[in-house]
């Protein structure tokens, strides 16, 4: 059954974001991504802004969880940028100036997951995109574990990651810096402002 983003949703976000804690020996990893990020933010504003409302720092992260920041791979699924992606979703861009064109295939990307029709960029909706984004079988098969797509490194995930497709192994950890953190890192820090309110963030 499709994950509705209700009211409760949308509270459970808010909550966890609100309580979430980087933990201690994960701080300067989180920091040096986020240092990164902000170093490299023209070009994610670049791609955001030919995406209607989608605020920079959505497709920075996205950037990093799929791509390790390289900017030699495409945004879809971390295959290199020296031809179209093979991994799902495989052909991609359809319309691309290769072979290093990061921008326009980021744009393909985010447009296949028709975020430029997004209007809602609320720190709740953001967290749901990003963890659709990902996929919700942490949420839809594993409730007992919230995705370490968001939380990994802070205080909100110990263990439990699916280490292939359709593969769930209770007692494998994460060794990738969450989306949440990310953005919980750059807040904090005073990069960027993220709205409670259906506006975009910034």
């Amino acid at each position: 059954m499709p994950v509705t983003f209700t009211q409760a949703l949308r509270d459970e976000y808010q909550r966890l974001f609100d309580t979430c804690v980087v933990r201690p020996e994960k701080v300067p990893e989180a920091s040096a991504l986020t240092a990164r990020i902000v170093s490299n933010r023209a070009r994610y504003e670049t791609v955001a802004r030919k995406l209607g409302m989608t605020p920079w720092p959505f497709v920075a992260v996205i950037h990093c969880m799929e791509s390790s920041l390289s900017f030699t791979k495409h945004l879809h699924n971390g295959d290199p940028l020296t031809a179209r992606t093979f991994h799902v979703p495989a052909g991609r861009p359809l319309v691309w100036n290769p072979p290093n064109d990061w921008e326009s295939s980021a744009d393909d990307a985010l447009r296949m997951k028709k975020v430029q029709l997004i209007t809602d960029w609320s720190l709740p909706a953001l967290l749901f995109r990003l963890e659709s984004y990902n996929g919700l079988g942490y949420r839809t098969k594993h409730p007992e574990v919230l995705s370490p797509y968001l939380w990994s490194f802070s205080n909100q995930y110990l263990k439990g990651k699916f280490v292939a497709d359709g593969a769930f192994d209770p007692n494998a950890v994460s060794k990738q810096c969450g989306a949440a953190v990310l953005l919980l890192t750059m807040a904090r820090g005073g990069i960027i402002t993220l709205a409670q309110s259906a506006s975009a963030t910034t």
